[in-house]
């Protein structure tokens, strides 16, 4: 067996990892009981721990280690080892939420739900809702509907609203009152008081889901006309 030989006031940190195979060595020939010690230990304090005693064994009698820095030491990967057992539950922890959260997500499919966007997709005869986030002293807000070319197609009057979230409903006709085909539109909401475009939502229906493996990313709707979204971005489901 390898013999490590090291001076009283050497730290074993500094040589944990010159020793790491001395280390390895001697608790692979462990009994079951050590190795059980070194599972529920974690392998990082069974090497620490062989290259301490190793440390005692052969120090100087005249100078022995001092206990102090033995204690300091025994904490320090002590915490260390807390720190990584606290990771691995928060990892776990937040892995079953995902899926939880995914669950949830599944029963969004064929309903519709309110997302931000800028765009539109009408159904053949049909109509397009969504809402303004219209800020404190707006004034008269209008909404605007183009076509992809542009064009404009439809003006909204949304008379003064209250600061908060303003509904509106487009009828799929433009200003003359003529139908409009189905297809996608741009929409765009000002307040007469305000310098930028106001944020625009629309509530479009769920057409998948997608769990991207957790992370920042969490969950992705396909939502029609709009496209991929984070679950997140959801601000109202209809029933």
């Amino acid at each position: 067996m390898s013999t490590i030989t090291t001076s009283a006031t050497s730290n074993p940190f500094a040589a944990l990892n010159a020793a790491a195979a001395a280390a390895g060595t001697s608790s692979s020939s462990s009994s079951a009981t050590s190795t059980a010690d070194a599972a529920a230990l974690g392998i990082s304090q069974i090497d620490f721990l062989n290259l301490m005693m190793t440390q005692l064994q052969n120090q100087d009698p005249t100078q022995p280690m001092d206990t102090s820095q033995m204690s300091s030491q025994l904490s320090q990967i002590g915490t260390v080892t807390g720190i990584n057992q606290l990771n691995s539950s928060f990892t776990s922890l937040a892995g079953s939420l995902t899926s939880n959260q995914a669950l949830q997500a599944s029963s969004l499919l064929g309903r519709d739900v309110m997302v931000n966007s800028s765009t539109a997709a009408l159904p053949a005869g049909g109509t397009v809702s969504g809402g303004v986030e219209v800020t404190a002293g707006s004034g008269a807000v209008n909404l605007q509907v183009f076509g992809t070319n542009g064009a404009l197609v439809k003006t909204i009057a949304l008379g003064t609203p209250a600061a908060g979230l303003a509904s509106f409903t487009w009828d799929g006709t433009n200003n003359a009152g003529v139908a409009q085909p189905a297809g996608t539109y741009l929409i765009q909401a000002q307040g007469a008081n305000s310098k930028a475009a106001l944020q625009t939502m629309v509530s479009a229906q769920v057409q998948s889901v997608t769990l991207n493996g957790g992370g920042s990313n969490g969950l992705t709707l396909d939502v029609a006309g709009v496209g991929q979204v984070p679950f997140s971005s959801v601000t109202q489901i209809s029933p």
